[in-house]
């Protein structure tokens, strides 16, 4: 007996709501859009077709996962950051919509650089990288990760929104490989931030995520400690470190800072007014 994609929708939704997924309309619907290989307005504008057995079985499984915690984006193996569609994999974080600060304010600082050198440390699934590159089409870039898996993603990322030529990807632990000939116009960092106490009390979706780009270590702040240590050398005077932390990090970041090396020029705020990107200029 065959099911319509309305009621496939239904189902999933009942399913997905009883296991406390939030939005479960809009995400039954982009499951079974993904299961059909068809967008959501498809699935949309054609609720009373018929559905194949091989896709209904596809799609329960798919909200089999999904109720189990399971994030969305895993299980499409897409997500949008800065109007660009992003592959990502259980090897890279998702990207957050936050983190497009990042993107928006390291594009204000570029302004009329004519030849940007950028480096994006601990790049994931490139998100960062590529979104600047996309923007500024005579910028050229470097991004590290610790992960190849991390880097294969990144590279795909890279080579689906046409920036491959200008991107140079180094399987790196910050800067310990990086040997640029030329210093960085701005260095942009998205560092794992999440104090050790706080990795058993986040969401579920998260602990599918790699814990090494969330574990900060006991304070959060292990990496920006370090990235604050060895930024500067690879920056030209009067660059620019650009990098997210967390919730209550602020007045521990400012306290972090050589003022010798660095001027504090903004802390910026998220949506919800949280101080979300700090923004350094070497001296």
């Amino acid at each position: 007996m065959s099911i319509l994609i309305s009621n496939a929708i239904r189902e999933g939704v009942q399913m997905l709501r009883a296991a406390g997924v939030n939005e479960p309309r809009r995400e039954s619907g982009s499951l079974l859009a993904h299961a059909i290989g068809r967008d959501r307005t498809f699935v949309v504008t054609h609720a009373d077709e018929p559905l194949e057995a091989a896709v209904v079985e596809s799609f329960r499984k798919l909200i089999e996962r999904r109720a189990a915690g399971e994030p969305l984006q895993y299980l499409t193996g897409h997500q949008e950051f800065f109007k660009l569609d992003f592959e990502v994999t259980p090897d890279v974080l998702i990207p957050r919509p936050e983190t497009e600060f990042l993107v928006e304010i390291a594009l204000e600082l570029l302004k009329g650089n004519l030849d940007p050198f950028i480096a994006d440390i601990g790049t994931g699934s490139g998100c960062v990288a590529v979104s600047l590159l996309h923007e500024l089409p005579d910028a050229h870039a470097i991004a590290t990760d610790i992960s190849a898996a991390a880097l294969c993603v990144a590279q795909r990322n890279a080579d689906r929104h046409g920036v491959t030529d200008r991107l140079t990807v180094i399987e790196s632990d910050c800067f310990a490989k990086v040997n640029a000939d030329r210093s960085f116009s701005l260095i942009a960092a998205n560092p794992p931030y999440i104090r050790d106490d706080e990795m058993g009390t986040l969401q579920r979706e998260v602990g599918y995520e790699p814990r090494r780009a969330l574990a900060g270590g006991p304070d959060g702040l292990d990496i920006v400690r370090r990235l604050l240590r060895e930024a500067a050398p690879f920056l030209e005077s009067g660059g620019h470190f650009v990098f997210e932390i967390g919730y209550g990090q602020n007045a521990l970041v400012e306290q972090l800072i050589n003022r010798e090396v660095w001027e504090l020029t903004e802390m910026r705020p998220d949506l919800q007014g949280i101080a979300r990107t700090v923004v350094l200029r070497k001296k």
